[in-house]
C-alpha cells in the first residue's frame, strides 16, 4: 500500500498557482507572537497551528502522545491576531498540520545552497492516507527573492527558482525536493507555510487556480552559480570538520549534512524553508 499523492506534483514536485492580492490585506504578521526557532537561515516562526495548540514549533512526533503532521490545533493567541491568515490556511478544506509564519533575514545565494534541505513531513503518517506537502504563501513583496528547488542537492542542473513577490503561491512536495530561499533584500521576508494532506480538496484548490510550473525566474551566470556552490560546499565541509573535532557525528541521512536545529527531528539537522 502506498500514499495518496497529487498527480499534478508527480513530474516536478511543485506547482505554482495564481497570485493572491496581498495588498488588500493588513500586515497581520507584524503583530504575531514569534518564537526563536532556528531553521535554514536566520529565522523565527509564529505558529498558527501546532501539535496541541501551544505556542511552539516542534515536530508533531516530538510530543506526548506523538502524531503525524496532521490534525494541527490552532494557537488561540496568534489566531486572534491573524484571522485573515488563518482563514487563508483553512481555505484548502484539507487536513492541516503545522501552520506558521516564517520570518527570514536577508541572505546570499551561497547561503541558500548551503541551507538546502528536505523535510520529514510524513513521519508516523499511515500508508494509504494522504501524503503531506506544504503550501507557501509569500506575504512580503520580495521581488528579488526566489525559492530554490533542487532534485539533487549538489547538482545545479536540477535547480528551479521560483520568484517570491507579494502574493506568490506555490505548493511543494518538500520531502521530495531540496529547498531553501535566497532572500537578498534588506528587510525580513515573511511567508505563511502550511502542512497539508494530499487529497481531493487540495487537488481541487490547485486546479481552480491555473496551476503551472513556469517559474520565469531570471537566469544566473554559470560562474556565479559555480562560485556560490563552492562556497556552500566549503562551508559544509568546515561544519563537518568542526563537528568531528567535537566528537560529534554529522547526520547525513538522505544526503543533507546536518548542521542546524530541526523541528522535524528534534536534533541538529536542517528543517524548514
Amino acid at each position: 500500500m502506498s500514499y495518496l499523492k497529487l498527480p499534478i506534483l508527480s513530474e516536478t514536485g511543485f506547482v505554482i498557482v495564481d497570485s493572491y492580492d496581498q495588498s488588500a490585506d493588513p500586515r497581520e504578521w507584524d503583530n504575531l507572537v514569534y518564537v526563536d526557532w532556528k531553521s535554514s537561515g536566520d529565522t523565527r516562526f509564529a505558529p498558527l497551528a501546532s501539535a496541541y495548540g501551544d505556542m511552539e514549533c516542534d515536530g508533531f512526533w516530538n510530543h506526548t502522545p506523538p502524531k503525524t503532521d496532521k490534525d494541527g490545533v490552532w494557537v488561540d493567541e496568534n489566531v486572534a491576531i491573524a484571522p485573515i491568515l488563518t482563514q487563508r490556511a483553512k481555505e484548502f478544506e484539507a487536513n492541516i498540520g503545522r501552520c506558521r509564519v516564517i520570518e527570514l533575514q536577508p541572505n546570499t545565494y551561497a547561503d541558500a545552497i548551503y541551507n538546502l534541505h528536505r523535510d520529514d513531513n510524513n513521519r508516523l503518517n499511515p500508508e494509504g492516507t494522504g501524503w503531506i506537502v506544504r503550501a507557501f504563501f509569500n506575504l512580503t513583496d520580495d521581488q528579488d527573492s526566489v525559492m530554490v528547488l533542487r532534485e539533487d542537492k549538489d547538482d545545479p542542473a536540477t535547480e528551479t527558482r521560483v520568484p517570491l513577490p507579494a502574493g506568490a503561491q506555490v505548493v511543494i512536495d518538500t520531502q521530495r525536493l531540496y529547498h531553501a530561499v535566497w532572500h537578498p533584500g534588506n528587510k525580513p521576508r515573511y511567508c505563511l507555510i502550511t502542512s497539508l494532506e494530499s487529497g481531493p480538496q487540495l487537488d481541487e484548490w490547485i486546479a481552480s487556480r491555473h496551476p503551472h510550473v513556469d517559474s520565469q525566474a531570471p537566469d544566473l551566470e554559470p560562474a556565479f552559480i559555480a562560485e556560490s556552490q563552492g562556497q556552500a560546499e566549503a562551508k559544509r565541509a568546515a561544519r563537518a570538520a568542526a563537528l568531528a573535532q567535537q566528537g560529534k557525528n554529522p547526520k547525513f541521512g538522505d544526503g543533507t549534512m546536518a548542521f542546524a536545529q530541526d523541528d522535524e527531528y528534534g536534533q541538529e539537522v536542517m528543517s524548514e524553508a
